[in-house]
């Protein structure tokens, strides 16, 4: 097939398509764009990336993503140290930091249980987060991970181990989204909306 592209065109593209969702198309309008319209955007892109990619690291507590050796959240003495929300990725942690409605602290697992795809307990540092919960100030560890087979095997195999430390394991609750009509509900969630009913406060 003959070459279209300037092989460092190429190769920006091929690069671009590393991200989820962006194929060859969205790649090349992308390229185009900035080689066109924004170089100087397109350097400022490649800096940054750079830059990340060497200094940014995990938290040494909770794995979530820092320049420093301990992130913001960890350090921060308003948090609640008695609770523990246990979450697959930062974006967890941004989406939940978002809603306003937690102080406590976290643990990113950076994926879930998943023996087909190689990842055990220590591909998700599962050693240290047990570590973190024998220091005894965790009371009740929020179990937070996917509504999927995986997520919930995960948050199964995190909740014996804060059991077998006396400490409260909950699930986050999934249901009815605010607004939501019945009638569109898929099955799934309405079956777990119904099954973690509470009773209503007087």
């Amino acid at each position: 097939m003959k070459k279209i592209y300037s092989p460092l065109t190429e190769k920006m593209i091929e690069a671009l398509q590393c991200l989820p969702g962006v194929g060859s198309k969205s790649a090349q309008r992308m390229v185009f764009y900035i080689l066109n319209k924004d170089r100087e955007g397109g350097k400022f892109i490649s800096d940054a990336l750079s830059e990340g990619c060497s200094s940014i690291k995990n938290c040494s507590k909770c794995r979530m993503l820092t320049e420093e050796v301990t992130c913001s959240i960890c350090l921060s003495t308003s948090r609640d140290d008695s609770l523990m929300c246990v979450v697959e990725t930062p974006a967890d942690v941004v989406a939940i930091e978002q809603s306003v409605s937690y102080r406590g602290k976290y643990f990113v697992l950076m994926g879930h249980l998943s023996p087909i795809d190689g990842i055990g307990p220590k591909e998700l540092s599962i050693d240290l987060l047990s570590k973190i919960l024998d220091e005894g100030y965790v009371k009740e560890i929020i179990l937070a991970t996917s509504v999927t087979i995986e997520g919930d095997a995960t948050a199964d195999y995190i909740a014996s181990i804060a059991k077998d430390r006396s400490i409260v394991p909950t699930r986050i609750a999934y249901g009815i989204p605010m607004g939501g009509e019945l009638e569109f509900v898929d099955s799934g969630t309405l079956s777990r909306a119904i099954t973690g009913r509470r009773e209503i406060a007087e």
